[in-house]
């Protein structure tokens, strides 16, 4: 049985060619000198593309493809399950065939950890293999995310991606 998204259409990585988008419809580039702008894009349903974008800014496309006048620099989400990593491999197997909307790119892959501590054998090899063609952030468990409270600042696992998004520049880890 195939999932759909909320808008009854097939999940991302099952969606096929869609038609290139006129020049500039993906909105400005970003300044010299200021953080680039990006879309948050669920792999999967649940992967907290949702949550991302509230802490670290951003557009929330959840599993649709960025839409005209989106960021068109992609940060793929997926959870560090075995159907989220399995997901993101799809998913780059559709920006490695060239069938992600032109003009969209693939900036990284972050992974959500889907519960508190170290990943089994096999999940761990799953990383490693998405880490081998993409750079890879991963979001450790955050109990406080599960709660609903974002007022606090991101981990410090996650600096780097913090520094990337341009996220919460005021934060002093």
């Amino acid at each position: 049985m195939r999932t759909t998204d909320a808008r009854g259409g097939p999940e991302i990585w099952l969606r096929g060619p869609v038609a290139p988008p006129e020049p500039g419809a993906y909105g400005p580039a970003a300044r010299p000198g200021a953080p680039r702008r990006f879309s948050w894009l669920a792999a999967h349903g649940g992967a907290g593309a949702t949550t991302l974008s509230r802490v670290y800014g951003g557009h929330d496309c959840g599993r649709a493809w960025p839409g005209p006048g989106d960021p068109a620099s992609v940060l793929l989400v997926a959870r560090t399950h075995a159907y989220g990593i399995e997901a993101a491999l799809r998913t780059l197997e559709v920006f490695r065939r060239g069938q992600a909307p032109r003009g969209l790119d693939l900036g990284a892959v972050v992974l959500v950890a889907d519960a508190p501590g170290r990943l089994p054998r096999p999940l761990a090899q799953g990383v490693r293999l998405l880490e081998s063609v993409v750079d890879v952030h991963r979001v450790p468990w955050v109990p406080a995310w599960r709660l609903g409270d974002f007022t606090g600042p991101p981990p410090r696992e996650t600096d780097a991606l913090s520094r990337l998004t341009g996220a919460h520049a005021g934060w002093s880890g």
